[in-house]
């Protein structure tokens, strides 16, 4: 098994990783900490790098052309090795009227998130550096075209999620085959399913998040789509997303907690969003942390058990199958 090594890692750089992962995401502070030590500090670390990307991207402070000239300016940084701080002190001073004053502290530390992604193994920093690659590179490719239109069609709507989350699931896939042999034996001719698993956790903020996009001048959802196909779509990206789940074995429990939880509370968004359209009483789009922490603590339960896995989707999506009908198959 090759993993990163800990050991190198100063107390204080790891103490930063985890603050600073707090700060910028509470769902991933919350489902990070499941994984085994040593992959919570690769994926976490992983997931600020990416964070890093998203923050350029979604800078309104900054004209395209330089959100373009910085993006890349990061990926030398991250791939070949650049002096961080010709990156950091570029960024920090495009950004200076940014609100967000956790993700300025981010990048003002990039330094410290590269010590730490520079301890992995060889294995770990090809894949984290092609998932950064695919993702940067994505990311301005479709920021460039952005507008109140929306996107072209499904396809369009299907490419734009793996560059953004469907491209998360395969350097997952690839960290936990390093990490258990066993999965990697579970998985084998099945990868796919983790680009599923990325669209549907993706498709289902797309769908959450439409009326906040729309307000901003901003569509991610296909134009001339039928609803019923739209939701249909991600409906068969959960179902992808659940099979993967399944295919963890029981053992590495804080690996399926890890993905368990985070395609739980999916399946409850999206449940709450078609419940909205099906009823007269408003349901909160957003997921209240008490309803979190109840799910939160319902994961250590569930994840030991296949069945109670599907029996869970099966019961929590039951509005998202009714809308759905005929068009997609029921498990």
């Amino acid at each position: 098994m090759l993993s990163a090594d800990i050991s190198t890692l100063t107390q204080s750089d790891q103490i930063y990783q985890k603050t600073i992962l707090e700060a910028v995401s509470r769902t991933f502070a919350l489902t990070i900490p499941l994984l085994p030590t040593n992959l919570e500090i690769v994926i976490g670390n992983t997931y600020l790098l990416c964070r890093i990307i998203d923050t350029i991207e979604d800078a309104t402070c900054i004209p395209l052309e330089q959100k373009n000239e910085l993006s890349n300016l990061f990926l030398e940084t991250v791939l070949h090795g650049s002096a961080p701080d010709i990156f950091t002190q570029k960024a920090i001073a495009l950004l200076e009227e940014h609100t967000h004053q956790a993700e300025l502290d981010l990048i003002q530390n990039t330094s410290t998130i590269l010590r730490i992604f520079a301890s992995f193994s060889e294995d770990q920093k090809e894949a984290i550096g092609r998932c950064v690659k695919i993702m940067s590179l994505g990311m301005q490719q479709y920021h460039m075209k952005q507008s109140i239109d929306g996107l072209q069609d499904l396809q369009e709507l299907s490419h734009y999620c793996y560059v953004v989350a469907g491209v998360v699931g395969e350097l997952l896939t690839t960290l936990f085959k390093l990490q258990s042999t066993d999965f990697g034996r579970a998985i084998d001719g099945q990868e796919s399913l983790a680009i599923g698993f990325g669209q549907a956790l993706q498709m289902t903020n797309i769908l959450k998040d439409a009326q906040e996009d729309l307000q901003r001048g901003v569509v991610w959802l296909p134009r001339g789509v039928d609803q019923q196909v739209l939701y249909g779509t991600v409906y068969q990206c959960l179902c992808q997303a659940m099979t993967y789940i399944t295919l963890v074995p029981k053992k590495e429990i804080g690996i399926r907690r890890f993905c368990f939880l985070a395609f739980g509370l999916a399946v409850i968004t999206l449940e709450n969003l078609v419940s909205n359209q099906m009823n007269s009483a408003l349901i909160e789009r957003k997921l209240s942390r008490r309803q979190v922490g109840y799910f939160y603590v319902l994961t250590k339960f569930i994840v030991y058990s296949d069945s109670l896995i599907r029996l869970f989707f099966r019961l929590q999506s039951r509005s998202l199958r009714t809308l759905i009908k005929p068009t997609s198959k029921v498990l």
